[in-house]
């Protein structure tokens, strides 16, 4: 057996220098090959030192993954940008729609806000994809691969897997930032994308808080039109009203996302 192991990749971002990306590999027979779940926010998935706000300690959920007979993924986590308007620049696709601020929120938390997800995309197909494929051990294809994010990174995440239905079989949409969007630009965007094949979307939110409670309610908003234009079975729908918005509430979320992603992908 090969011992599980944490790597760093630093990739070139465009206009920003090198992005360090962590994979971690766990334990596997030699010359197995594993599916693989693409993250945003490194920084926070592995370990409480580098983490900004809390962990969500992927590596122990791995673990427990195999020992139960589910299986186990790579993780990829890819760092943030440093500054916090820069990450939420960077995880806010332009295309979806008009940038408008709920009246429960201050205008100044995203009046500034330069959309720039299509960039993060591009690096996470093209360059990230990539790389991870020709230096580990990684299951190639559609129905071993997934994306997944929380806050800012969910709605990337939803981005992504909507963008690419032939790429990712899956993604952990867990308290997106719809709320950036003037109402019904998602709709309207996710209806413009549906084809053959799209992936499944595991959608989460909390309520615990005024930013999760004003989540929950686009997230509802959109998972109800989801329900009426989204293939059947193609998507879930999680709500826990008591949950902040935080790493705490979307750790065991990310465990239950990665069962469901390793023992339905084939299907998916």
């Amino acid at each position: 057996m090969t011992e599980e192991k944490i790597y760093e990749l630093h990739l070139p971002y465009p206009g920003k220098g090198e992005r360090l990306v962590r994979v971690f590999v766990p334990e596997h027979r030699e010359g197995e090959t594993l599916p693989v779940i693409y993250m945003t926010d490194g920084q926070n998935l592995f370990d409480e030192e580098t983490s900004t706000f809390g962990c969500w300690h992927t590596r122990e959920a791995v673990r427990a993954s195999l020992e139960s007979g589910a299986g186990a993924a790579i993780i990829v986590g890819i760092h943030a940008d440093p500054d916090p308007f820069g990450r939420t620049d960077e995880l806010t696709p332009k295309c979806i729609g008009t940038i408008c601020c709920p009246p429960e929120l201050p205008d100044e938390l995203i009046i500034n806000l330069q959309p720039k997800g299509e960039i993060f995309d591009d690096f996470l197909v093209n360059t990230v994809m990539p790389a991870v494929e020709a230096r580990f051990p990684v299951q190639k294809g559609r129905s071993a691969t997934a994306v997944c994010g929380s806050s800012s990174g969910g709605l990337q995440a939803y981005y992504t897997a909507v963008a690419h239905p032939d790429i990712f079989c899956a993604a952990g949409v867990l308290s997106p930032a719809f709320l950036v969007y003037k109402p019904g630009d998602i709709q309207r965007w996710t209806a413009e994308m549906l084809r053959p094949g799209m992936p499944f979307l595991y959608i989460y939110s909390g309520a615990g808080d005024k930013q999760e409670e004003i989540i929950c309610r686009f997230t509802e908003e959109v998972c109800g039109f989801l329900t009426e234009c989204y293939p059947p079975g193609g998507f879930c729908e999680v709500i826990l009203p008591e949950n902040i918005h935080h790493e705490s509430a979307w750790e065991p979320i990310f465990t239950d996302f990665l069962h469901t992603f390793l023992t339905r992908k084939e299907e998916l």
